[in-house]
C-alpha cells in the first residue's frame, strides 16, 4: 500500500458490543451497517475497550469489520498499540496479514517512558509493517505526550508513519505539528469537541465518538470544513456541542453504549470491568442531552436539505 494514501474525512471509533461477557457480533454487524457511508472505521482503540479484548477478540472484530465492509473506500484501521513494545508488533503484524489498511497505535501508557523511549518504541512497530501508521496522543490517558520533535524524527526514518490522532485541546500542538511536518501530514482530531477548532488550523478530519450514534451529522461538520463552509460547520458543531460533552460525563465508551443501546443500535450497553454502566442520574441527563440534540440535528438537517 502506498503511504501516500489519504486519511482525510470522517473514522467512527467503534464500540465494541458485549453481551453476557462475550462480543455481540450480531450488534456489531448491525451498528457497523450504520457507518459504511463515513471514510473509515477504528477496531480495536480506547473507544473499543481495547485493554479488555484477547487477541482473538481481536482478531475475530478485525475480520468481521474486513466481511462486513461494502464499499471499498471504507477504510478499515486497526487499534494495535500497546504498553508493552513486544505486544503492539505482534498486534500490527497480525492486523497487517488480515488485511487491515491502517494501523493506529497509541503512545505507551503507564510505563511513561522518555521522548527517546518513545521514538524506539514506535520505531519498532514500523520495521513490522509497510502499511500506513498514525500514531495516537492521548496525555489524559497515557501520562505523557507524544513531543512534535519526537514525531518529525519517526516521519523522517519511516515515510508510512503519516498521520497523528491529536487527543488534547491544544490548537498550538496543531500549529507546531503543522509547520514541523507540512501540508502531507496527517493530523486527525481525536476529541469531538476539537474538530471544527483543529481543522480551522490544519486538521484533516476526526476519528469520533459521537459518529457511532450520529455518522451522518459529524460527517457534515468535517466535509463541510474541508470544502472551507466554515459557517455551516460551526452550526452543526454548535448544535453537537452538548452531546460531545456529555459522552465523557463517565469514562468512554459507557455513555455512547448507554446511547447506542437506547437507541437499539446494539442489544445491551455492557462494558467490561473495571468500567461499569452509566449512573442513573448521568443517564437521565445524557438521555435529555441526546433528545435535545436530535431535535436540533433534524431540525437543521430539513432547512438545508
Amino acid at each position: 500500500m502506498t503511504t501516500k494514501a489519504t486519511f482525510s474525512g470522517t473514522y467512527t471509533a467503534i464500540v465494541t458490543p458485549f453481551l453476557g461477557g462475550h462480543l455481540d457480533l450480531a450488534s456489531f454487524e448491525r451498528l457497523f451497517a450504520t457507518q459504511q457511508k463515513l471514510d473509515g472505521i477504528v477496531i480495536g482503540g480506547t473507544t473499543g475497550e481495547s485493554p479488555t479484548l484477547n487477541q482473538n477478540e481481536f482478531e475475530t472484530l478485525l475480520r468481521e469489520a474486513l466481511r462486513q465492509r461494502k464499499n471499498s473506500s471504507l477504510k478499515i484501521i486497526a487499534g494495535t498499540g500497546s504498553n508493552v513494545t513486544e505486544h503492539a508488533i505482534a498486534k500490527t503484524c497480525l492486523a497487517d496479514r488480515l488485511g487491515a489498511d491502517a494501523m493506529l497505535v497509541v503512545a505507551p501508557y503507564y510505563n511513561k517512558p522518555s521522548p527517546e523511549g518513545l521514538f524506539r518504541h514506535f520505531s519498532a512497530i514500523a520495521q513490522h509493517t509497510s502499511k500506513p501508521i498514525i500514531l495516537y496522543s492521548v496525555p489524559s490517558r497515557c501520562g505523557i505526550e507524544i513531543p512534535v520533535e519526537i514525531i518529525t524524527r519517526l516521519r523522517e526514518q519511516h515515510p508510512h508513519i503519516i498521520g497523528l490522532k491529536e487527543a488534547s485541546e491544544q490548537c498550538s500542538r496543531i500549529d507546531a505539528l503543522k509547520i514541523a511536518l507540512g501540508d502531507d501530514f496527517h493530523i486527525l482530531s481525536g476529541n469531538d469537541n476539537m474538530t471544527l477548532a483543529f481543522m480551522a488550523l490544519a486538521a484533516c478530519g476526526v476519528i469520533s465518538v459521537a459518529s457511532n450514534l450520529c455518522p451522518d451529522a459529524v460527517q457534515n461538520i468535517v466535509r463541510a470544513m474541508l470544502q472551507n463552509h466554515t459557517t455551516e460547520a460551526r452550526t452543526w458543531h454548535q448544535d453537537m456541542l452538548p452531546l460531545f460533552r456529555d459522552l465523557f460525563i463517565e469514562s468512554n465508551p459507557v455513555p455512547i453504549k448507554h446511547l447506542l443501546a437506547q437507541q437499539k443500535l446494539i442489544t445491551s450497553p455492557e462494558v467490561r470491568l473495571p468500567l461499569v454502566t452509566l449512573t442513573a442520574e448521568h443517564a437521565r441527563r445524557l438521555e435529555s442531552t441526546w433528545q435535545q440534540v436530535s431535535q436540533k440535528l433534524s431540525t437543521f438537517a430539513a432547512k438545508t436539505s
